[in-house]
């Protein structure tokens, strides 16, 4: 199974005006969200990206940029891991929109919400999930199952997905935090998704890295047919070694 990175930008200087910057343009990392990304950069160093997918929004081109370098990599853009069309909504004061009527429907009940003149958030979670899925299908095909590729967007989209493959409906999604520069981890498997982190901002990365090739010859049954193995869809009984 694929390796899935989802990475949510580094602060932006709309992250700290308290402005909704949604789909904005001219919104850039602030020096936080350049250090971040650079320290980011730093941390993924060890890890062999097989692909690299970006929201178009600049912040997000801004921060997979230091990432890119030294690799033999060009980042893909999707639109359809944009950040959320919030219509009318886009560079209100976020003190301002916390007065409307629609604001408690999307703390509470976000599955209905639907920004005027935007769009609705279901309508971004289907988007972004059947992008999400779509990528991984294709690059465990062209790279193989245990390839691990990284997706930068938005917070709002990324817990939209981590939603997803936590088997959680739309309206818990709100439970979910995901900083600026905080990485999320999924694992696609033809029976379910496994979500290995949530909101890592500095942990160790080496546990993401994809197994050595295995050598040697299968072990086979008195039968002398090749022995099962357990599946990588199937989920750890009794609690997990702790290793990736």
């Amino acid at each position: 199974m694929t390796t899935l990175i989802l990475l949510r930008h580094g602060r932006s200087s709309a992250n700290t005006s308290g402005v909704l910057a949604g789909r904005s343009p001219g919104v850039q990392l602030d020096d936080t969200g350049k250090g971040q990304a650079w320290a980011l950069a730093q941390r993924l160093k060890p890890l062999p990206l097989a692909a690299v997918v970006s929201s178009p929004m600049e912040r997000c081109q801004q921060t997979v940029a230091p990432l890119l370098a030294g690799r033999d990599l060009t980042v893909e853009v999707d639109e359809r891991l944009a950040e959320v069309d919030y219509g009318d909504w886009t560079g209100s004061e976020i003190k301002t929109l916390a007065k409307e009527p629609l604001w408690r429907v999307v703390q509470q009940h976000p599955s209905a919400a639907v920004f005027p003149g935007g769009e609705g958030l279901a309508a971004m979670q289907a988007r972004a999930v059947a992008a999400v899925r779509r990528h991984d299908a294709a690059i465990a095909a062209a790279h193989g199952a245990h390839a691990v590729w990284l997706v930068c967007s938005h917070g709002d989209v990324i817990k939209a997905v981590l939603a997803d493959a936590l088997g959680m409906h739309l309206d818990a999604f709100q439970r979910i935090v995901v900083d600026p520069c905080s990485v999320s981890v999924v694992q696609y498997t033809e029976t379910r998704p496994f979500v290995g982190r949530m909101n890592d901002t500095g942990g160790d990365v080496s546990g993401l890295l994809p197994p050595p090739p295995k050598r040697g010859r299968r072990r086979r049954s008195s039968t002398g047919a090749a022995a099962p193995s357990v599946s990588s869809s199937d989920a750890v009984v009794g609690g997990s070694t702790g290793v990736a």
